[in-house]
């Protein structure tokens, strides 16, 4: 029994992993076909459905960011729980080794990274027992970049566009309406959010939590929170933000909420937000063998995506970046230039910027490209690397450090998701330098456009962390920040902004 259930929670983390789930297809299929045809939003869905057919083909991570894996666990009474977390720590081993899962585990005093997904209270996993006579098990995972978008309101509180939110139903709207417009790009848009009105700090973030292993195609049982769901869904695509915050259609793909008691003294609603990855599977388990009996959000017909290639319109211009590149090359581009780099550019992610801040490169970074991005790395038969997955990561985080080590060290472009701010956008402005924003998730798309790795360094900080030198060919990103202070992601953060506040009028009474 033992080997077959090791054996079923590996297929699971796989699955989960590398095949979008139908429900979630069927929505993206849907956004599709809302764009405009030649714009960035249209051209990034285009790429994000790629990537997903990539991704379910070659059984690899639909994107580099494999989150903290969570499962959430129903057994039959007398079933060994302890038995199914050691054979989920087993397929949770086997599926780093193998390249489905990213080393995504670090030491939270040290910043070592056990290499393995295993360590103090990660996976993270949740039982309870009932009636039934089949084990449940459902994975999300949820990454990083959508985890830090997770945001909570206390009520009564003011809220950004909207004004007073108090203790009702129409609080508990503006609260969420502002969740989706605080998110922008950097959790990957189009995303779905799960609310969790009630309880305390902790509870009412895990029923946000839970509410996303809910089907996008269901339908809440409470008529309240049905209409709620509906409204937020609506209007939420009212506020222009868009597929990677590039302004567009859907902003949204789905909300689910749910609601528990509380204390009088605290009204917490607690949002927890997942990009447009949204990767939860499950399954329902014999008991006694632990093989699989059915696979859950599976429903329906198969949703394919064909390959195509989706031109954006009235752009500037279109340009081929090789570094090292000169001020002046840089000083030409501008906000909505689609740009295709070719040759070599190096990954840098939190470690990489902090470390750099204090000290000097072991790397010539002068004229060269830096990406945002913490890889899924293998090595092949001849013990050389391979990318496995290569999406990029949310680029705010490095907000602090960017502009000074793009001076320091004289890079003249640093790739990512979701825009950075003002210290930045400065510091490009001063120093000639752009920000390029590749399609968040994309990592099966982005991989296959990286020739060779050609080295590496601060492998002591971890493979997600390390300085990865790739090559490339015909990797697409977007200007969105350029040398002349323009930023799109503040355009879209401003318009944005103004959408919400035409939704301060009360609706639920």
């Amino acid at each position: 029994m033992m080997d077959q259930l090791k054996e079923s929670l590996y297929q699971l983390i796989v699955e989960t992993s590398t095949n979008l789930p139908k429900d979630v297809r069927r929505a993206i299929a849907k956004a599709k076909t809302r764009e405009n045809s030649g714009t960035r939003a249209a051209m990034s869905l285009a790429t994000i459905t790629e990537n997903i057919q990539m991704a379910d083909e070659n059984v690899s991570p639909i994107c580099q960011d494999t989150g903290m894996p969570t499962f959430k666990i129903y057994t039959p009474v007398g079933v060994n729980q302890l038995k199914i977390k050691d054979a989920i720590y087993w397929a949770i081993v086997e599926a780093t080794k193998h390249g489905k899962l990213r080393p995504n585990s670090v030491d939270s005093l040290t910043g070592e990274n056990s290499g393995n997904n295993l360590g103090e209270g990660n996976p993270v996993i949740k039982f309870e027992q009932w009636e039934n006579d089949y084990i449940d098990v459902r994975l999300i995972l949820k990454g990083g970049g959508c985890e830090n978008k997770n945001i909570q309101y206390s009520l009564p509180c003011e809220v950004e566009g909207l004004g007073r939110a108090g203790r009702d139903l129409d609080g508990i709207r503006k609260c969420i309406l502002h969740s989706v417009y605080q998110a922008q790009g950097q959790g990957c848009s189009a995303g779905v959010i799960g609310v969790g009105i009630g309880g305390d700090r902790t509870s009412g973030y895990e029923l946000a939590k839970a509410q996303l292993f809910r089907s996008l195609d269901d339908e809440n049982p409470n008529e309240q929170l049905r209409e709620l769901e509906e409204y937020i869904v609506e209007n939420a695509n009212k506020l222009g933000i868009g597929t990677m915050g590039f302004g567009g259609e859907t902003t949204l793909l789905g909300c689910k909420v749910g609601t528990i008691h509380r204390i009088p003294a605290s009204f917490f609603v607690s949002v927890a937000y997942n990009c447009w990855a949204y990767r939860r599977l499950g399954v329902k388990l014999n008991p006694d063998t632990g093989e699989i009996q059915e696979w859950l959000y599976q429903e329906g017909e198969e949703v394919t995506f064909p390959k195509e290639e989706e031109k954006v319109e009235n752009q500037t211009k279109e340009v081929v970046l090789q570094a090292p590149i000169s001020e002046e090359q840089i000083r030409e581009l501008k906000v909505g230039d689609v740009v295709r780099i070719t040759g070599m550019m190096y990954t840098g992610r939190d470690a990489i910027h902090k470390y750099l801040s204090d000290h000097d490169c072991e790397v010539d970074l002068n004229g060269q490209i830096i990406y945002h991005c913490g890889p899924v790395m293998l090595k092949d038969e001849d013990e050389k690397w391979h990318v496995a997955a290569a999406g990029p990561t949310t680029s705010i985080r490095e907000e602090p450090y960017q502009g000074d080590i793009m001076k320091k060290f004289g890079i003249r472009a640093v790739m990512g998701k979701g825009g950075m701010g003002p210290k930045t956008l400065a510091a490009l402005k001063e120093h000639g330098g752009v920000y390029l924003n590749a399609i968040g998730g994309a990592a099966q798309y982005y991989a296959e456009c990286v020739q060779a790795v050609e080295g590496v360094n601060y492998t002591q900080f971890g493979i997600p962390e390390a300085m990865w030198h790739l090559r490339v060919k015909d990797f697409t990103a977007v200007v969105t920040m350029d040398s002349h202070g323009n930023s799109l992601h503040q355009d879209v953060d401003k318009s944005s902004l103004e959408k919400l506040a035409q939704f301060k009028e009360p609706v639920f009474k």
